[in-house]
């Protein structure tokens, strides 16, 4: 098979190959004293069911407890002993895993992480071991006042879809979880059509693929059809949400806060259409990043009414969330959402400067660009657009398509999708005495 250029548009070009099996290789030469090997699997909280909320990322964990071919611990002490670095993380839309090496150790270690990713063992005893581990991590996040926040925000704003659940799964489903069905789970999505194989480093291109193909060839020659009945029990169905109708709005009282929190937030296009978020990244950046920002120099600055604001466009799957978020004293709640609304519906009534538009275009791809300046970070951002799009020049093409954005594309869009009379809100006080 024929390694083809990505785009005719980047002059340090990575290769993609795609192999008979399904695995796609991204593979690019970077002078740089490392060689990294991020692979990339469609596999996240959102294929789960109620009934498996969480099974991703358990699994995630005992992907590192050996293989038959690699017993429990070795991956890592071969990791150290070579003074190498690994590892991995689970999302809503996808899980992903890594080693960076230096480049004489690569083609040692990447087969081992292939054979981690395809063959592991998943035993009863290392399950069981694991599940208090993954409980005591749920325990954490919910005393974690910021994820807290998040999750009552994101089931505001997702009704349906599996996005509304948290990654690491409630602990009552953990506790109910099996291996038999992590078998399953594991034999159903943990393979190369799923996954995608992402290599930068200082070896010739033709040497990084070769590597990783290999490294595949040898860990699907371990491979064997498990006998699995665990039940996957239905998979939600994946279908945007429509727009909020009006403005929804859920209070709640939360006594470890010392001051209340502002959610404000608004459904929006997700990566299934991607030419739509654009725009909103702009906006984002417009609106609460950085110290310029407008939020930030009217709200925070000039009429002091909190202590800190931001914005973000939260870009998912299959949908999105634009997300402004402020924290401030509980007597200013009223006044700040009156604030932000105010500036939304400035950018509804009047165009963005062209001075104003080109310095935040510059901030938006200049932050993208600084965020491939080593080998594991150019391999996470290609790894990333190619698994959720399966179009490595979406990553390739971000910047220009963020200066490719004009006035009238901003004001369209937060016409379209930020209305001042319907949105979600969230807020959150400290226990009154």
């Amino acid at each position: 098979m024929v390694a083809t250029p990505a785009s005719a548009e980047i002059t340090n070009q990575p290769v993609v190959k795609r192999l008979a099996n399904g695995l796609t290789i991204i593979a690019e030469h970077m002078p740089t004293a490392a060689v990294n090997l991020n692979i990339w699997l469609r596999v996240g909280s959102r294929v789960e069911s109620d009934a498996i909320n969480g099974m991703a990322h358990f699994l995630e964990h005992m992907i590192f407890k050996g293989t038959p071919q690699l017993q429990c611990g070795e991956f890592e002490r071969l990791i150290e002993e070579r003074g190498a670095i690994t590892n991995a993380a689970t999302s809503q839309d996808y899980t992903h895993y890594y080693i960076t090496t230096a480049p004489k150790d690569f083609a040692q270690l990447a087969p081992l992480q292939v054979e981690l990713l395809l063959n592991a063992n998943l035993s009863e005893s290392d399950f069981e071991r694991e599940r208090p581990v993954i409980l005591e991590e749920i325990r954490r996040s919910e005393d974690n006042p910021r994820r807290r926040i998040f999750q009552h925000s994101m089931a505001l704003n997702f009704e349906q879809l599996p996005y509304r659940r948290t990654v690491l799964g409630p602990a009552s489903v953990i506790e109910r979880l099996s291996a038999e069905q992590m078998r399953a789970f594991h034999w159903r999505w943990y393979q190369p059509q799923n996954m995608t194989a992402v290599v930068v480093g200082d070896l010739p291109v033709d040497q990084l693929v070769a590597i990783v193909e290999d490294s595949f060839d040898q860990a699907l020659t371990h491979r064997q059809q498990k006998s699995v009945a665990g039940s996957l029990e239905g998979l939600p169905v994946s279908t945007p949400e429509d727009p909020f109708e009006s403005i929804a709005r859920v209070d709640y009282t939360d006594p470890t806060l010392q001051q209340a929190r502002l959610v404000i937030s608004w459904r929006v296009p997700g990566l299934r259409q991607l030419s739509e978020t654009y725009a909103l990244d702009v906006v984002a950046s417009i609106l609460g990043q950085g110290r310029t920002a407008r939020l930030v120099q009217d709200i925070r600055e000039t009429r002091a009414l909190v202590n800190s604001i931001s914005a973000s466009n939260i870009t998912y799957g299959e949908q999105g969330v634009f997300y402004i978020s402020a924290n401030l004293a509980v007597e200013q709640l009223e006044a700040v959402e009156a604030a932000v609304l105010e500036h939304i519906q400035c950018l509804h009534e009047q165009p963005v400067s062209e001075a104003e538009l080109n310095r935040v275009q510059t901030q938006v791809a200049n932050r993208h660009v600084f965020g491939n300046e080593t080998s594991s970070d150019r391999a996470s951002i290609y790894g990333y657009y190619h698994a959720m799009t399966g179009d490595i020049k979406n990553a390739l093409n971000y910047p220009i398509a963020i200066k490719d954005i004009d006035a009238e594309a901003i004001q369209s869009a937060v016409r379209c999708y930020l209305p001042v009379t319907a949105y979600g809100v969230l807020r959150l006080s400290p226990e009154r005495n």
